[in-house]
């Protein structure tokens, strides 16, 4: 039998299969451009407002009756927490690039990418800028973690005195080959797939994936590889003291007595400040490459290991370790998690925020058999604090208060930051 074959058939045909091998060559992707800001401007950018809506929930800090919370990049709303059955929002102080806040004596110290900045909260009427320290920081660009995204610097001009301050991303169609062009930053192709009464020497506690930490008259603050040091004798006018190298990809500072305990995208690296001005490394103990806040008690560490696209591990787990040898610390059992995020410990409950996985509380009585208590599902959990009483979590622009009562953790509150 023969088969009749038009020229109209065959050239609807390679049109076809012309499209279909062109669309292997492309993908839709991200695309961030940088938002460019003048340096003098970014600095006079400081505004203290009514309270408002949140953008993106980031990390909490407990002050007294207050609560603050991170609103990434863009500021800190400041809550009236002194009935946690209805807190109140108060006021929002805008701070462009900021992530991480400390308290002392009624002084807030904020980042603002490079910069340290000083505020006197004691009004919560009349919130006061009163210092700002330049160029205390190192000036990285802030990465946008979304998934598949491209930086794509294109025709945008970071003059000197400019700073990135955030990024415009769109989604588009990109033929593959391409990517090394489009990606292309000051220094090179760039291409990322991501997935707590005040007095004059209290201080507030913050949650686990803080990187500042008040000890006494100072403030260390971590940055990828250093420890930032600064003198509070004066709480008004803190004085910089210069920084130390601590280490690789530092994420977190935990503090435990005469030791900070800081967490790596490499391990867990321990400080002793019997010297405040001069922190020495004590140990380091090592994992797999992950997203590693931590918190201490008299004998182990507790770590999460939060794996996937930026933080490069292949499974999630909370490893603990045993530190009553601080110079060798040593890895007592591993447990697999979902997601891990932020933790918490308070006498025998360890508390895990577990990202989409909820909020889990174990009983931490024996290290080596932790006991499931509690599941709080059907939320998004991102970081603890656990207090006297209570325990806040902040998580999807929530705040989330919980009340231990008779050996049980029940829902006080549900607060939304939106």
């Amino acid at each position: 039998m023969k088969v009749k074959i038009s020229l109209t058939t065959i050239v609807i045909s390679l049109f076809f299969l012309s499209c279909d091998k062109d669309n292997e060559n492309y993908e839709m992707v991200n695309v961030a451009t940088p938002e460019v800001m003048n340096l003098t401007s970014f600095r006079e950018s400081v505004v203290i407002t009514t309270p408002s809506e949140i953008k993106q929930s980031g990390k909490i800090y407990v002050y007294g009756d207050l609560v603050l919370v991170n609103d990434v990049d863009e500021g800190i709303h400041i809550i009236d927490n002194s009935n946690p059955e209805n807190p109140q929002k108060k006021a929002f102080i805008k701070i462009l690039a900021n992530k991480d806040m400390e308290v002392k004596g009624d002084y807030l110290y904020a980042d603002s990418l490079m910069d340290l900045v000083v505020f006197d909260i004691s009004d919560l009427n009349d919130i006061r800028e009163v210092e700002r320290l330049e160029d205390v920081f190192p000036q990285y660009i802030p990465i946008p973690f979304v998934e598949n995204v491209i930086v794509d610097y294109g025709s945008t001009e970071v003059g000197a005195d400019d700073v990135i301050i955030g990024w415009d991303i769109k989604e588009e169609r990109r033929r593959i080959s391409d990517d090394e062009y489009y990606t292309g930053g000051p220094e090179g192709p760039v291409f990322f797939e991501a997935v707590a009464d005040a007095s004059a020497n209290s201080t507030g506690q913050g949650g686990s994936l803080a990187r500042f930490k008040i000890v006494e008259d100072y403030l260390y603050a971590v940055d990828s590889h250093s420890i930032n040091i600064f003198d509070l004798s004066s709480l008004q006018s803190p004085q910089s003291l210069g920084n130390i190298f601590a280490g690789f990809d530092i994420e977190t500072i935990f503090n435990k007595g005469e030791h900070l305990f800081l967490g790596s995208m490499r391990g867990m690296y321990i400080y002793n400040i019997s010297s405040p001005e001069t922190p020495v490394l004590v140990s380091e103990f090592e994992h797999g490459t992950a997203c590693d806040p931590v918190v201490v008690d008299n004998s182990y560490a507790y770590i999460t290991l939060r794996a996937g696209n930026f933080c490069g591990a292949l499974d999630s787990s909370l490893q603990i370790v045993d530190i009553t040898n601080l110079q060798n610390p040593e890895l007592v059992k591993s447990y697999p998690m979902d997601n891990p995020y932020g933790l918490g410990i308070k006498e025998n409950l360890l508390f895990i925020c577990d990202g989409a996985s909820g909020l889990k509380v174990y009983n931490k009585s024996s290290v080596e058999e932790l006991q499931l208590v509690n599941h709080f599902e059907s939320i998004t959990a991102y970081d603890v604090i656990p207090l006297a009483d209570t325990l806040i979590m902040i998580g999807d622009n929530t705040l989330y208060q919980y009340k231990y009562e008779n050996g049980e953790i029940n829902l006080l509150s549900q607060f939304s930051l939106n």
